[in-house]
């Protein structure tokens, strides 16, 4: 364990030891995933945010409140958000908060564009108004492109864009970083800032709705079978823990490097991860021994794409970046998290723990540079 942590410590060239690191959207699941890691690697992590949506959801289980600093606030409010930022004085800030769900964006699309364009803009109004931040990363998501259901990955040079609500606020998000880019952070000196777009992250504490990896748990929870919506769609699934190491990746590179390493990068899995929707329930199916699914005849629902895949060279090539699980091991994990907690278990701090310590083994084992 005293060596594991020693370990932790020094991952990212052990950049986030002791750095005040704020994450805007903590309560949320990747970001509250993201505030685990950051905690084990010894920094001292501050999280603004909604409250969480359920005492199901990730940072209420792991009971996150009391490892990190957290204070309530809507990414809406510029000035709350900027009163933070001054108060904590962070040295790398992530910014995660955001509307994420596709369907829910078709109901209330005025909140999704206010909260997914305009929280982007407090951000980094925030950032550039609070001198000791020295690395910034907007998340985004891979619906930032425009998507013509190409059979090839999405490079980070293609055009932005987005039919439904959702996927058009995630490409203006990005447009909205490359104008603060070019317009306040592209001198040599002062913050250096990019985004990340990742695929369909999965794994456990993710109870949000419309999603089919938490309906299918919720599903099996209640002894029903899971009804697909769209069993043919194909998605870049991978486990929560692979676009962190992304992210932190990346923070360390800014914060090292500076503007060398501004813009935008995917994070997605490997090729063989790409898999149908129903491929993926039945692979979980299968590790978990139980569970069902039915396929309506008919079933209307609001439009998604059926097909979407990142490119990753760019993140492969330039900061040495690749996968660390193939589909079958991203299946496990997901599956294992979740029936930590289906299973009752006391403490999913600790679990959650021992599954960045078996992904940070994983990682070592397959020698990818950022986990020497």
């Amino acid at each position: 364990m005293e060596n594991m942590e020693i370990e932790m410590k020094n991952l990212f060239n052990g950049i986030f030891s002791d750095k005040k690191v704020l994450i805007t959207g903590d309560t949320g699941f990747k970001g509250s995933w993201l505030a685990i890691w950051l905690t084990e690697m010894g920094a001292k992590v501050y999280g603004y945010a909604l409250p969480p949506r359920s005492e199901m959801d990730n940072f209420s289980v792991c009971d996150l409140g009391t490892h990190i600093q957290h204070q309530d606030g809507d990414i809406r409010d510029g000035q709350a958000l900027l009163s933070f930022f001054t108060k904590v004085q962070p040295d790398i800030a992530f910014h995660l908060a955001a509307q994420a769900i596709v369907l829910e964006s078709y109901g209330n699309p005025h909140y999704t564009f206010e909260t997914n364009m305009m929280g982007v803009v407090n951000f980094f109004e925030a950032v550039r108004k609070t001198q000791s931040v020295k690395a910034a990363l907007n998340i985004t998501s891979d619906k930032c492109y425009q998507n013509n259901e190409w059979i090839w990955g999405y490079r980070e040079s293609d055009p932005m864009g987005g039919n439904d609500p959702y996927s058009s606020s995630k490409g203006c998000s990005e447009l909205i970083t490359q104008s603060y880019l070019h317009s306040f952070f592209s001198s040599g000196e002062g913050c250096a800032i990019a985004s990340a777009r990742a695929g369909n992250v999965i794994g456990g504490g993710d109870w949000a709705p419309y999603r089919i990896v938490p309906d299918f748990f919720r599903a099996m929870k209640e002894n029903k079978k899971l009804v697909i919506r769209n069993p043919e769609a194909v998605r870049p699934w991978q486990h929560v823990l692979e676009p962190l190491s992304g992210y932190l990746l990346l923070g360390s590179m800014l914060w090292i490097e500076g503007k060398r390493f501004s813009g935008g990068w995917n994070f997605g899995p490997v090729e063989t991860n790409t898999s149908s929707v129903k491929e993926l329930i039945e692979a979980i199916m299968k590790v978990c021994g139980k569970g069902g699914y039915k396929i309506p005849p008919t079933d209307k629902v609001p439009h998604e794409a059926q097909l979407l895949k990142l490119d990753i060279s760019k993140a492969n090539y330039l900061l040495k970046w690749r996968p660390v699980l193939d589909f079958m091991e991203t299946v496990e994990f997901t599956a294992t998290g979740y029936m930590d907690e289906l299973s009752g278990k006391s403490n999913l701090y600790s679990c959650r723990k021992t599954q960045l310590k078996k992904f940070l083994q994983f990682a070592s084992d397959r020698k990818i540079p950022w986990s020497k």
